[in-house]
């Protein structure tokens, strides 16, 4: 259980207790029945919450409130954006940071649609220990992100030559910039006219006002988690832009412009510790 019982591992336990909070909300925007699974198998997060129900001062606290109702609406809409894209034509889904989340049970997938779940040998031993049961569509990928992790994906059946779906939530937070720029570049390597791609940045972590908002303290506080010293420091490269150049179109969107349209969400804040994130939504037009 090493693998998320420490650093950036444990965040995925976070999340996995934020959508598990979501899944149990009555007027929910995603559910992920296997989410208290994870939260439960490991010590670090074994007393958790994972009902609003459970936490004294419900959707007031800023991190089991707040910034789990962050995680439902992002797990919303990247759930969306996969679907709506492999309905399209795309049968190979890329997870990159795949963490804990369970899209490939989950989710109601095209006949033959594959997903590959690239992430850390040790948090996907954590992951299939849990789960116990795997079904073919899922497909695990031990590999570094930082490293050459192409090798792996390739070796595992992914095909370049066709049309795929790709997504990286909650993981380009923490990459160095260099990283980030190689992970883009081989996204582009690696992808057909026809594909797509979504993934979640941080612009900057503001203000000192900003960086003393309570999601940051409370998280400390309730789990351990210091996410403003895991959060990588560098400059954040354009990525946009660079896809762009290489012929992508892309959107670029705040959460609470999905707040807006769900009803549901996280709202804006003074010294908000959520201003700078953004949902990046890229295609490499089909070249028929």
């Amino acid at each position: 259980m090493a693998g998320v019982e420490h650093g950036v591992g444990l965040t995925a336990l976070m999340v996995a207790a934020g959508r598990a909070i979501e899944t149990r909300r009555p007027d929910s925007l995603a559910r992920d029945e296997y989410a208290e699974r994870f939260v439960r198998a490991a010590r670090a997060s074994a007393e958790w919450p994972t009902s609003i129900d459970d936490v004294p001062d419900g959707d007031a606290n800023p991190l089991w409130g707040r910034l789990c109702r962050y995680f439902g609406l992002r797990t919303r809409v990247f759930d969306d954006f996969l679907l709506e894209s492999t309905r399209a034509g795309s049968r190979q889904v890329v997870l990159l940071g795949a963490g804990l989340d369970s899209r490939a049970l989950r989710l109601d997938w095209p006949q033959g649609c594959v997903v590959y779940e690239v992430d850390r040998a040790e948090v996907l031993a954590f992951k299939d220990t849990v789960l116990a049961k795997a079904p073919a569509t899922r497909r695990s990928v031990s590999t570094d992100l930082r490293g050459d992790w192409a090798s792996a994906l390739l070796a595992s059946g992914y095909s370049p030559t066709a049309p795929s779906t790709w997504l990286a939530e909650g993981i380009l937070l923490y990459l160095p910039a260099a990283a980030e720029r190689h992970l883009m570049s081989t996204v582009d390597s690696l992808t057909a006219p026809g594909s797509d791609l979504a993934y979640e940045i941080k612009l900057g972590l503001g203000s000192p006002q900003a960086r003393a908002n309570p999601v940051y303290t409370a998280t400390r506080d309730h789990t351990g988690i210091d996410l403003l010293a895991l959060f990588n420091p560098d400059p954040r490269p354009d990525s946009a832009a660079h896809l762009h150049t290489r012929g992508w179109s892309t959107t670029t969107h705040t959460p609470f412009d999905f707040t807006l349209h769900h009803g549901r969400g996280p709202h804006p804040e003074p010294n908000d510790a959520l201003a700078g994130n953004r949902w990046v939504f890229a295609t490499k037009p089909s070249t028929t």
